[in-house]
């Protein structure tokens, strides 16, 4: 995607939004109206509302009931861990920085599961933490780490949590709209995901949760959401979230492209130089992301170097203030400071064009050999 001559690599922090989201947006911003008010223009904002929850919830294979409307993934991923009533938190130490805050403040016992060198964890070692008894814990398991795009094997998650009587929380904003979900099979209490990773508004999201579950938000209000969440709901970007969820089968048809695409990108950066790495290529990753290492070239000069040639990447989640960092993620995996502090993250999305990747490469090989010279 070209904007202002800018090319677009950066999916995974936000994607641009749809055009035909923006007109539906506008489209409810004038017609106004409180969801909660029982006049013509409430029960039309309701109503727009709840044609959203269940665009969403089809989607996500639960109930609408399930949908419980945020400002976006990151309260979504507090709200699961910090209001879920259990007393003890099983985690990884390649969680997205919004899951590491709420372990941060977590009131209760906190246990790290450590991914392995491609980026995931041993069920077995999960089953261990648990032990046979483990009614008084939340698991929150990052199903597709935003940085890598490795995906997590869910499946046996999910059997050994349930077995222990845990809960079990996925933060799946990275997977939504990038591979099929589908809530109810997966065996899972809770689930977070956000509008604009695919196409939607930025500041709205969810939390879908099993209805038995006593979560409730740090928001407190007049009872929206069911009592679960506090505060006039944001009709317009609901109505455009619901929206971007109703196309997310189209997202997912490209995401063969893509991964054609990130395959062949991989290829031409290898034939040119055996030093670089792709961060998690041996475990199964999201189709649209690439985390590559470049040798003695740190990623903040990565970045900008990037950015003067009008591409937009970054050196891995955009949660983190602005700041180019190294990687927790990478460190996670490999151990090792210069690999963490000179990687970046090209992402691919929605209106990627096969001529944004050969731009990418040029650059990126331009780039190593100035400072390989």
């Amino acid at each position: 995607m070209t904007s202002a001559n800018l090319i677009y690599l950066d999916y995974n922090a936000t994607a641009p939004i749809r055009p035909e989201v923006i007109s539906l947006m506008s489209e409810v911003m004038i017609e106004g109206g409180n969801p909660s008010s029982v006049h013509a223009l409430g029960r039309k904002a309701k109503s727009r509302m709840e044609t959203a929850r269940s665009q969403i919830a089809n989607v996500v294979g639960c109930r609408s009931q399930m949908v419980i409307f945020t400002s976006g993934g990151t309260e979504a991923n507090n709200m699961a861990i910090l209001n879920s009533g259990r007393s003890r938190l099983i985690t990884t130490n390649a969680e997205h920085d919004s899951v590491n805050s709420s372990k941060d403040r977590f009131n209760g016992k906190v246990d790290i599961l450590n991914v392995d060198q491609n980026g995931q964890i041993n069920p077995q070692d999960l089953e261990r933490l648990l032990g046979e008894d483990a009614s008084d814990t939340v698991v929150s398991i990052l199903y597709a780490n935003n940085e890598t795009g490795v995906i997590q094997n869910i499946g046996p998650i999910a059997k050994i949590t349930k077995a222990a009587g845990a809960l079990l929380h996925l933060d799946a904003i990275q997977v939504f709209g990038k591979i099929d979900i589908d809530f109810m099979k997966m065996n899972v209490d809770m689930m977070s995901i956000s509008s604009h990773k695919i196409g939607g508004p930025q500041g709205v999201g969810a939390l879908i949760a099993l209805e038995k579950l006593p979560v409730k938000s740090s928001i407190l209000g007049g009872g929206q959401e069911v009592g679960r969440r506090g505060g006039t709901e944001n009709i317009a970007g609901i109505a455009g979230f619901g929206l971007a969820a109703s196309m997310v089968s189209e997202n997912l048809e490209k995401m063969d492209v893509l991964e054609e695409w990130r395959n062949a990108l991989e290829q031409r950066l290898s034939e040119h130089t055996d030093k670089v790495r792709f961060m998690g290529k041996d475990a199964n990753r999201l189709p649209n992301v690439s985390a590559i290492y470049m040798p003695d070239v740190l990623s903040e000069t990565q970045v900008m170097n990037f950015d003067l040639e009008k591409i937009c990447i970054s050196a891995g989640s955009a949660c983190s203030s602005g700041k180019v960092k190294s990687s927790h993620v990478i460190m996670a995996m490999t151990g090792d400071e210069g690999i963490a502090s000179s990687t970046i993250r090209m992402s691919m999305g929605w209106n990627t064009t096969k001529d944004d990747v050969d731009a990418f490469v040029k650059t990126w090989i331009k780039l190593y050999d100035r400072k390989h010279a």
